[in-house]
């Protein structure tokens, strides 16, 4: 991903980006620190002893619900198709919610029966199912897995920018180009202060992290104010862009207003409810932290999204219109809108210290990255753990699940960066978007179980079995993984390929999801009145 050439910004990436890294690191040694001795060591591991404040869980549950796709490829839609994508960000409100409703649920049985990971209180409602312990499971991993790669491979591509001018070098024998480089060192550093200080280490770190992605999206968006010359003339230029760039598509046609809507719905609480914001919910410290944290979310980060996503992609189009020599000759890709607006505007801006800006918000999009990544390590390792490894070894101590569950996290961030490493040719806009909806799509599975559980009360494990795996089963017969089986060709993709394009894959896997779920209750209901 060709950013902005290193020899523009001197040093000066080497050193922000150096002393960053080892801050990380620090961070993880005093979260190590700080859980040694603790009665617990499990549920301090994995949940940082419950008593999480409002400012690291509000700080940590955005962190981990925005990534480096938010300030790299939303910015990038809105720039290639206009206002359409933005309808995206009712999604937000619609988290927020679900954090207060939802997470507080969670979090007040996650306290009275010592759950840790989501399989644990599915298990303790609808009794002991191995099968659907595996399912949930398998749910979650399909979540975390596509995520870890794709914030990986976002390590890769964020050095190739950064450090264009670096030529490949040897270590041990093997060339190293800087896109590798950027792709194990991403994966290491995350591996070590997760490995090192648990949640409270992923916690700490996102703190650091989403106030940095935060920050630079505000300042993307203070960027493209200046560059065209303030408000006023910023908003009269938009006005004048091609009638296509302010209207919503024809239904069936990307980004309409169905498609848009039903992602909005399904995603957001697939997002919510996901392994690693379910054990934060687990870890908030009270239900007054958990409704504190909705509002805190359900402002700023619509705030942060709206200036730092729109306006810049935009007041982008209005720089760099489609098709245009400036276009042709700055912007390899649209998901680069954003870098290439505040490198060519904020060292003119700041002088000097508007390099050491840029190169802080190049480092923003990596926070952005490891922030999802650490979440998703760290809870990979506590569902392997807690639900693979316990029931196999119930004689096994809280010291070595610990441990085992270290060990998950390093052979994860190995296959990871191997995978993100075989993708290196890959368009990076591609990978993630198509690794961010299928992730999505598989986590909204989860969602007729958990309402069943949180508030109806009445389905049972058969159901909660069937169901599960109907959702998931239906995912997998949409793009990106049915073609995988059946061929580009094949008539079930071509019909899959138009269904996604009318609403979002979520909604169809929970369609059939519910309906099996309630009809194999009906069944059940039906042979136990027998």
């Amino acid at each position: 991903m060709t950013l902005i050439a290193s020899s523009n910004l001197g040093y000066t990436p080497y050193v922000v980006l150096g002393g960053y890294l080892v801050f990380l690191l620090v961070l993880g040694l005093f979260s190590f620190l700080k859980s040694r001795g603790a009665s617990d060591a499990e549920a301090d591991y994995y949940l940082a002893g419950r008593g999480q404040g409002i400012l690291v869980t509000s700080l940590t549950i955005m962190a981990t619900y925005f990534s480096g796709f938010a300030i790299l490829t939303f910015p990038g839609w809105v720039y290639s198709h206009g206002i359409s994508p933005m309808l995206y960000a009712l999604n937000l409100p619609v988290a927020a919610a679900a954090i207060f409703i939802i997470g507080n649920r969670i979090r007040a049985a996650g306290r009275k029966h010592g759950f840790i990971t989501p399989a644990d209180m599915i298990i303790h409602h609808y009794g002991d199912s191995r099968l659907l312990r595996v399912l949930v499971v398998l749910t979650g991993a399909l979540y975390a897995i596509p995520y870890i790669i794709m914030q990986v491979k976002a390590g890769g591509e964020l050095a190739e920018g950064l450090f264009k001018d670096t030529p490949p070098f040897h270590l041990m024998g093997m060339e190293i180009t800087i896109y590798e480089a950027g792709v194990f060192t991403l994966a290491l550093i995350t591996m070590l202060y997760v490995l090192v200080g648990g949640m409270r280490s992923v916690a700490w770190t996102d703190v650091a992290q989403g106030l940095l992605l935060l920050s630079a999206m505000l300042v993307s968006g203070l960027a493209i104010f200046y560059a065209l010359d303030g408000p006023g003339n910023y908003f009269k230029q938009v006005t004048q862009l091609d009638g296509e760039f302010l209207t919503m598509p024809a239904f069936g046609q990307r980004f309409n207003a169905t498609s848009a809507l039903t992602f909005c719905l399904f995603a957001s609480l697939a997002s919510v409810i996901q392994p690693s914001q379910w054990m934060r919910f687990y870890s908030a410290r009270n239900r007054d932290t958990l409704r504190k944290t909705s509002i805190i979310f359900a402002t700023v980060l619509p705030l942060c999204f709206l200036v730092g996503v729109f306006l810049v992609g935009l007041g982008g189009q209005v720089l760099f219109p489609t098709g245009s020599e400036e276009a042709a000759a700055s912007l390899a890709r649209p998901d680069q809108i954003v870098i290439l607006v505040i490198s060519q505007t904020l060292p003119e801006l700041f002088s000097t210290f508007g390099v050491f800006v840029v190169t802080l918000i190049l480092v923003a999009v990596m926070a952005a990255s490891m922030s999802t990544a650490d979440s998703a390590l760290h809870a990979l390792s506590g569902i392997a753990t807690r639900d693979i490894y316990k029931p196999l070894r119930p004689q096994s101590t809280e010291a070595e699940r610990t441990w085992f569950g270290r060990g998950v996290i390093v052979v994860a961030t190995l296959v990871s960066a191997l995978i993100a490493h075989g993708l290196a040719d890959t368009p990076f806009l591609s990978t993630i978007t198509q690794f961010f909806f299928l992730a999505m799509a598989f986590s909204a599975q989860l969602l007729p179980i958990t309402i069943d559980m949180l508030f109806l009360k009445k389905g049972s494990a058969p159901g909660a079995v069937a169901g599960l795996a109907a959702g998931l089963l239906t995912v997998c017969l949409f793009p990106g993984i049915s073609p995988l089986l059946f061929g580009e060709e094949s008539g079930l993709v071509q019909i899959t390929t138009q269904l996604k394009s009318h609403a979002d894959v979520g909604m169809y896997g929970i369609v059939v999801n519910v309906m099996v779920f309630i009809a194999v209750d009906r069944i059940v209901h039906v042979i136990r009145k027998k």
